[in-house]
């Protein structure tokens, strides 16, 4: 099963706002504060692939039985 359209355009809608919020920070802020930026950048794009890997181990495992 994968993620639905909204959570989908949801996720991506917020991985292009930390971009955004990372290329002001990198040249305004301490650089301890674009690091969290980029970890939560991370986070995000992370949310997508993990869910596919999950779902077609599930998918593998249903096969088997």
């Amino acid at each position: 099963m994968s993620l639905s359209q909204q959570v989908s355009d949801s996720l991506d809608d917020a991985k292009a706002a930390l971009r955004n919020a990372l290329a002001w920070s990198a040249r305004t802020e301490e650089t301890y504060v674009s690091k969290h930026i980029a970890d939560l950048l991370l986070a995000v794009d992370n949310i997508k692939d993990t869910h596919k890997y999950v779902s077609d181990l599930k998918g593998m495992m249903e096969e088997d039985k």
